[in-house]
């Protein structure tokens, strides 16, 4: 990502790696090329990699983002590599870098804060046309790990692939947007300069000369490029097909339709909840306003009070006696107030930021998105009617039939797309109003919790969509918790049944079970085992009716072993002998 000013890596790192109070936003985090072993330390360890360039000029810090397609769950170890082959192919298989892997948006992704200062060079490494470089990397991966094609190089450009990033994001319509879903084909048709701008104004628009190129412009001054809409409409070849331009004289009527940054038409109307959307915005002005004049005499007055609170204890200790003593009290005087002025500081900064959030500036999506958090149904309902929403995939579970409501689960979070992200237990469990989508890492009681989950919200005859391993474990998760629900696939209804009816059979046994009475069937404790045929092991034997006789054993000869051992003693002997005879002889 490119930004306007030098980014600072440490305020990068601290974003990445906070939770902001959602249980399951951060996953892995993961320090690479750092001698450090926390993140701190590693940020101090790179801080100090880049003060130790001091010629260059361009941001030193690279923020990469890696995203994949919305539903899809990658396995950590495959993260790794993905994140080990970017970075390479970019250059900063050598940089110090930390990334940290988040999922609390309908893609999982990676963010990565690359130091572009070498750690024992101290050269900057600036790469070159890295979108071309990433394009083809992530080609190549996609079919390596088995990842969803994805398009990227951008089929837009410029003004229009901006307005298609404010119409996904924001959800407001762009000037581009309207004009070519509203009117044009009529624009097409124009014959003359004449019939072009009648068009223009019928539509609340008018084609203006700017520099050396056209611009349609709007009622409320918005504006595009005439070549924007394609390229048939570029100055050049308009004045080809029409001749030199004529700016148009005529009379501005009211026109039959006209440009608004309203919603993107979505499948539900939208209508009032935009209305209460303006209203908040053009109060919230007004309101921040008031809020930080509010905030700013409320640390006045506290700042006062605590220096009034310090000028009483001054006077106090001016009435004791000793010299040394005052001098001592008079110290911690002043500290006790610095400090108190210092805590009233750090809480005004609090109260501000929380101010700024509060009041601070919304696009459309962000406030639906505050709203749905609130427990607004109609703002859920329409982040889940827009163009991008798109249904969850890979390990789901859809309920339907008769809904039993139960507890209501603990909300982490809501996307833009209107997913629900419930905390369940050590995993997540994601809701887009159809169907309910297990996170990877989830443990049994996890997906047990999506069955309860499922069943209360939709119905108990549930529909089980990923891979075997995934419907294996639901499967397993319903018998152990003797759940009342069905499957919709007959074989998974017939393995829940049978594992049901032979735990219930392993139940019953267990209880019929005696103290002391090895049930029918199964093989005795070790220490009954093999009592028989270790009799005939034994030295003694005792048989009935000729007691007093011992029978003599067997004679045993030495073992391996011991004539192993006899044999070297042997050797070692004569070897011993040869030497002394040697000795005696010189």
């Amino acid at each position: 990502m490119r930004s306007r000013g030098k980014s600072d890596f440490a305020g990068l790192v601290n974003y990445i790696t906070d939770e902001q109070s959602k249980e399951h936003r951060l996953g892995a985090v993961q320090l690479t090329n750092c001698e450090a072993y926390s993140v701190q330390d590693a940020v101090s360890e790179v801080l100090a990699t880049q003060f130790a360039n001091t010629r260059a000029k361009n941001d030193k810090t690279y923020h990469l983002i890696v995203s994949f397609r919305a539903g899809e769950q990658i396995e950590a170890d495959t993260l790794v590599a993905i994140e080990d082959r970017i970075c390479k192919g970019l250059g900063f298989g050598e940089h110090q870098r930390i990334s940290a892997v988040h999922n609390d948006t309908d893609n999982l992704h990676i963010h990565i804060a690359v130091n572009k200062i070498h750690p024992r060079r101290n050269i900057i490494h600036e790469p070159y046309y890295p979108h071309q470089t990433l394009a083809e990397l992530c080609e190549v991966m996609e079919r390596d790990y088995g990842l969803q094609q994805d398009n990227h190089m951008p089929r837009r450009r410029g003004a229009e692939a901006r307005a298609a990033d404010m119409e996904r994001h924001a959800g407001i319509e762009s000037l581009i947007g309207w004009i070519k879903r509203e009117c044009l084909d009529d624009i097409k048709t124009a014959q003359s300069w004449a019939q072009l701008h009648q068009v223009m104004r019928d539509n609340g628009l008018e084609l203006r000369a700017r520099g050396n190129g056209l611009v349609v412009v709007a009622g409320d001054d918005a504006a595009v490029k005439a070549s924007t809409l394609g390229r048939d409409f570029s100055k050049s070849k308009l004045e080809a097909r029409f001749g030199p331009f004529e700016p148009d004289q005529a009379q501005q009527a009211k026109p039959c339709r006209q440009y608004r940054k309203d919603p993107v038409r979505l499948r539900v109307n939208t209508t009032e909840l935009y209305a209460r959307f303006k209203s908040e915005q053009q109060s919230a002005a007004a309101n921040k306003t008031a809020a930080l004049d509010k905030a700013r005499w409320q640390k006045d007055r506290r700042i006062e009070n605590a220096k009034k609170k310090g000028k009483a204890r001054r006077a106090a200790i001016k009435l004791t006696s000793g010299r040394l003593t005052k001098k001592v009290l008079y110290a911690q005087a002043s500290s006790a107030l610095k400090a108190d002025i210092d805590a009233i500081q750090k809480q005004y900064r609090e109260e501000r930021q929380a101010i700024h959030e509060t009041h601070g500036h919304r696009t459309w999506a962000d406030w639906l998105k505050r709203e749905a958090l609130q427990g607004d149904t109609e703002a859920l309902a329409a982040l889940r009617a827009r163009e991008a929403a798109q249904g969850l995939k890979g390990n789901t579970l859809k309920g339907e039939g008769q809904a039993k409501p139960g507890h209501a689960p603990v909300i982490d979070n809501i996307t833009k797309k209107g997913t629900i992200i419930y905390r369940a237990g050590a995993s997540a469990v994601r809701d887009d109003g159809d169907r309910l989508q297990v996170s990877r890492e989830s443990d049994q009681a996890g997906i047990q919790k999506a069955l309860r989950m499922a069943m209360e919200r939709y119905g108990e005859r549930i529909t089980v969509n990923g891979s075997p391993e995934f419907k294996a474990r639901v499967i397993k998760a319903a018998a152990d918790g003797q759940l009342p629900i069905r499957f919709a696939d007959a074989g998974l209804e017939r393995r829940r049944q049978a594992l049901a009816n032979g735990e219930n059979t392993a139940s019953a046994k267990t209880r019929s079970k005696r103290a002391g009475v090895p049930p029918i069937g199964q093989p005795p404790p070790p220490v009954r085992r093999n009592r028989l045929q270790s009799l005939s092991q034994a030295d003694v034997l005792h048989l009935e009716g000729q007691a007093g006789k011992t029978p003599t054993p067997p004679p045993r000869g030495p073992s391996e072993q011991e004539r192993r051992k006899a044999k070297l003693r042997a050797e070692m002997d004569a070897k011993r002998a040869k030497r002394q005879q040697m000795g005696r002889s010189l």
